[in-house]
This record gives C-alpha cells, structure tokens and sequence, in this order.
C-alpha cells in the first residue's frame, strides 16, 4: 500500500470511494442525508485548495482516503473512507497516521456519529478523546466530537492533577507554557 497526495485527477476515484464508504454509515443511521453521499465533484475539487487530500492505494488503486486542513492551530480532519471490503485492514490508521504527520498544529480534531463504534474505536486508539457532543444544525445524528493535542507542541501532559508550581490564576514565567496547556485541557474536557 502506497500513502501520498491525491491530485485533482483523482477526484472522480476519491468521491465515487467517498460515497462507497459513507453508505455504510448511512444504513447504520438510517439516514442517507448526510453531507458526504450529497458532495458534488466541483465541491470535492474545490477542496483541493483548502485541505489537503490524501489517498491510500494498492496497485494504482484508490482504496482509501482522508482530508484535513489547519486553522488558527488545529488540524481539522475529515472523511476518512475506506474500500468497504477492506475496512478493518489498517488502511484507515495508516492514512490518520500519515494526515498527523503532515501537519504541525497545536491539537488535531475531527467529529464521529455516535453509533460508529468502529471509528469510535479507531480514534481513540489513535489517542482521540470526546471532548463535546452535539447534533448539528438539528440534525437527529448524536455527533461526537473528538479532539487530542498535538505532543510535539506541548509543553507537558496533564495527567489529572496539578503539578507543583502551576497556579491557574497567577501563572510564573517558567510555567505560563504548561498553565496554559493545562486550562486548554480543562476547557476541551481533554483530561490525558
């Protein structure tokens, strides 16, 4: 299996993959209204200027793909789709690993249904944490959203308690970088 960026003459392999995949998400909720079976063409290559877009092939074939863009420090990852036949195979970690890499943000975050165990499961071994859930714009899909920080541009990993020295309210300058790490994991409900 080769990991590498999709170009836009993919798009066409990557949406058909896209629709594939996310119509087993639409049995499970017995809904097939959600936005990935309703993408245009000219909605996906519009996002070539955005994210970036990755796929996952196995003799030149498309069998996998995610995409993710960075804003104000967060990478924002989304549809990962795998063949249906070949879910389950590593295919869908390989390619988070791979997206993670790409980018260099402060947190990652991305969003799941609430019945998707298989996902649920995937993220967080992946080191994922639900941090809010929602259902957007009144939809009736419970919407998880999962967040993890980025470790490279941490300062220090909260455990569950307060090490010595960090006070919340009057940080020093030798531990504002970890009090404000902490009071971010407080605030997203990250407790890792």
């Amino acid at each position: 299996m080769k990991i590498k960026p999709a170009r836009i003459s993919d798009a066409e392999a990557i949406l058909a993959l896209q629709k594939l995949a996310f119509q087993e998400e639409a049995k499970r909720y017995s809904s097939y209204d959600i936005p990935p079976l309703h993408q245009s063409i000219d909605e996906l290559k519009a996002e070539y200027k955005t994210h970036l877009i990755l796929k996952a092939t196995i003799d030149d074939e498309i069998v996998g793909t995610v995409r993710a863009y960075e804003e104000s420090g967060t990478c924002f990852i989304c549809r990962l789709a795998v063949r249906p036949d070949m879910q389950n195979s590593g295919i869908g970690t390989a390619l988070m690993c791979e997206i993670e890499k790409q980018f260099s943000p402060t947190r990652f975050e991305l969003f799941v249904g609430g019945k998707s165990e298989n996902n649920i499961h995937l993220y967080t071994k992946l080191g994922y944490s639900v941090f809010k859930t929602g259902r957007e714009g009144g939809d009736s899909i419970e919407t998880l959203f999962m967040g993890k920080w980025n470790e490279g541009k941490r300062s220090y990993k909260f455990s569950g308690y307060f090490p010595r020295g960090i006070n919340l309210k009057k940080p020093n300058t030798a531990t504002i970088s970890s009090a404000k790490t902490v009071k971010k994991n407080l605030e997203f409900g990250l407790l890792l």
